[in-house]
């Protein structure tokens, strides 16, 4: 009976220290983390002074965005040799917007479905085909940018999305 005591005694004082020492390695690699975290905030905090695309952290929660979609916008797509094809472009379009744009952006979609289709109605089956969504969703931002520019105002969203993309 005395050595079952024993025992107890030896497996509790066991994994007192084993948590114990878990403990310490955690706080130690909290500490370190944030060594780490201070040294990068300053780094970039220098970097944001010489680079503008430096991200701002101001404490502030980033905003709730709406997103507001553009169904169905279809586009003919040119032959290899400018001629025209069977072959048509579907593309659902989602706009990330701040919550008082929202009306805004769903009163601009006219223009903004005709701004996609002019930007993708330049491209061939080959070319579109070879293109990733990604360079599909820079081609459309772009051309929204340069839209608005021309017409010297705002947008009323903060990115165009694509949400799907169909080529057949």
């Amino acid at each position: 009976m005395k050595s079952k005591a024993k025992l107890i005694g030896l497996i509790a004082a066991v994994a007192l220290l084993a948590a114990g020492a878990a403990g310490a390695a955690v706080w130690w690699l909290q500490s370190q983390h944030a060594k780490d975290g201070a040294a990068t905030a300053a780094a970039a905090g220098a970097k944001g002074a010489t680079d503008p695309k430096a991200a701002k952290d101001d404490g502030k929660p980033a905003p709730d965005y709406k997103y507001v979609t553009l169904d169905k916008v279809l586009v003919m797509l040119r032959g290899p040799n400018g001629s025209a094809v069977s072959h048509y472009m579907a593309v659902d379009i989602v706009f990330k917007t701040l919550p008082d744009q929202e009306r805004r952006t769903k009163e601009h979609l006219p223009l903004l479905r005709t701004v996609a289709v002019k930007a993708l109605s330049a491209y061939t089956v080959e070319s579109a085909q070879a293109m990733r969504v990604e360079d599909f969703a820079r081609l459309l931002n772009k051309a929204y940018v340069d839209s608005y520019a021309a017409d010297r105002r705002e947008a009323p969203f903060a990115e165009a999305l694509i949400g799907k993309l169909i080529i057949e």
